[in-house]
């Protein structure tokens, strides 16, 4: 039997058949994922085995395979894995459910099939602020990752001025300091109900250890708005190439001031 699926990966499901849609045409969207694409292509070896986790409809799983890079994408929406499949079916990557909640057994499950492991894994645009308990996930990238493999993790930034501003702006005060809160987070998605964490960057650290070391921090979207600056910030083109310029400058100094953090963490050698 099927186990039911978990309540963000229900909301997640049933917007996946309009999600690019709705946010592929977002300039704040587009330029965030190129700065997160940008760090993956340098990180990782070229044609290199690549793992992620929480890839929805696929969109960065297909940049890295038409880069000639061998992709695995999971996601716990059957239907986001439907749709990736079918991206990535004819650039020779595949997709398949699990959930990061679930990384263990599938880690297990994997290695007993005798697959090798990973150059390499990330997950962009906070999928993992969707799990409250980040050990399975760190355990199960432990067991999949060769020594040495990078892990690039992009998660909502925990305190983040431009969703203050643009949320004040908006007539949703109540919403400007959502981040700041150290328990689960209630959300909505297409008319269902979830739970978000916004993890510290030191329980992050924690729960990876020892299997995996910060290397560095980037911020993604330090000035450029995040996505409740929604469609007002794509209207304005010139201003938004600005505002990803100077991304590129304050993304080191400024990174726990971004929408999303990059982790880029380095897989130890400890079994």
């Amino acid at each position: 039997m099927t186990a039911p699926l978990r309540p963000a990966a229900q909301a997640f499901d049933a917007i996946a058949p309009v999600f690019d849609s709705r946010f592929n045409q977002w300039r704040s969207v587009t330029a965030q994922r190129r700065a997160v694409r940008n760090l993956l292509v340098e990180a990782f070896p070229s044609g290199g085995r690549i793992f992620e986790l929480g890839g929805g409809t696929g969109e960065d799983a297909a940049f890295l395979a038409h880069r000639g890079f061998d992709v695995l994408l999971t996601d716990p929406s059957p239907t986001m894995v439907q749709l990736a499949n079918t991206k990535l079916a004819p650039l020779g990557a595949s997709a398949e459910v699990a959930a990061g909640e679930d990384m263990e057994a599938f880690a297990a499950a994997h290695r007993s099939s005798g697959s090798a492991l990973f150059d390499g894994a990330f997950s962009n645009f906070a999928p993992l602020n969707c799990v409250v308990d980040l050990s399975p996930v760190a355990r199960g990238l432990a067991r999949l990752l060769k020594p040495g493999a990078p892990a690039m993790l992009v998660l909502f930034g925990t305190f983040c001025p431009g969703e203050m501003l643009v949320e004040v702006l908006r007539g949703r005060p109540q919403l400007a300091l959502r981040r700041c809160r150290r328990n689960e987070v209630p959300a909505r998605l297409a008319k269902r109900e979830f739970q978000v964490v916004y993890h510290r960057r030191a329980a992050i650290v924690s729960a990876f250890a020892p299997w995996f070391v910060l290397e560095k921090s980037v911020g993604i979207g330090v000035t450029v708005p995040p996505s409740s600056a929604e469609p007002w910030i794509s209207h304005h083109p010139r201003a938004l190439a600005g505002m990803e310029a100077l991304d590129r400058i304050l993304a080191g100094p400024l990174a726990m001031l971004g929408d999303h953090v990059l982790y880029q963490f380095r897989r130890t050698s400890v079994s």
